[in-house]
């Protein structure tokens, strides 16, 4: 997506973005975030953005990511920007199985068995109801 004649980028997002920036050849499983302030990379083939939040958002598309193209020399060619939405998951579950799913029951994260054991408890169909 880089404009014709770019040869380097840079990267500036809001506070709610990490964004990591993996060179070919250099597969981190776990990159330092960049911060984006002044920084270029060069534009080469099998570099990648990584971009993540880490918690929902207030409203819509209520974070950005811009990346700068630049020429020879250090030129700014172009701009391209994108709008992120975090979306928060929750799996909620009646975790000490007292009839009543709560958001933020302290047993959500473990498991006991038992009467007095506490955790969900999920039943999966692994049977093969269509051959």
């Amino acid at each position: 997506a880089a404009p014709a004649g770019a040869v380097a980028f840079g990267v500036k997002h809001t506070d709610g973005v990490s964004v990591a920036v993996l060179a070919r050849g250099h597969p981190d499983p776990d990159p330092e975030p960049v911060s984006g302030v002044g920084m270029r990379w060069p534009l080469d083939e099998g570099t990648v953005l990584r971009l993540g939040m880490s918690q929902a958002s207030s409203e819509l598309n209520d974070n950005k990511v811009t990346v700068s193209f630049y020429a020879e020399g250090g030129k700014p060619i172009n701009q391209a920007g994108v709008f992120l939405t975090g979306i928060g998951i929750s799996l909620d579950v009646d975790a000490d199985r007292d009839g009543v799913v709560e958001k933020n029951s302290p047993n959500k994260a473990s498991w006991t068995w038992g009467p007095e054991g506490h955790g969900a408890i999920l039943l999966v169909s692994c049977d093969k109801e269509f051959p």
